[in-house]
């Protein structure tokens, strides 16, 4: 009956051992992968690139008035 409820956390072991083990232990540690260092790092390891963040707001990026009808 254990055994059962460990076969498919078992096969995605050894089917990627470092995607695993490294999904495992970001979760122990509670990692955010969408924050640097981790996200630069997974950036260049992946060969994926992610523009910086750019303000697109001509004013400074202090608070703001509206007006509500």
């Amino acid at each position: 009956m254990f055994m059962d409820e460990l076969t498919p956390v078992l096969k995605e072991l050894t089917s990627y051992p470092v995607a695993f083990l490294g999904g495992f232990f970001s979760g122990l540690l509670h990692l955010n992968l969408s924050e640097d260092p981790i996200k630069s790092w997974l950036d260049q390891k992946t060969g994926t690139y992610t523009p910086p963040a750019t303000n697109t707001n001509s004013k400074n990026g202090g608070p703001q008035s509206i007006a509500i009808d």
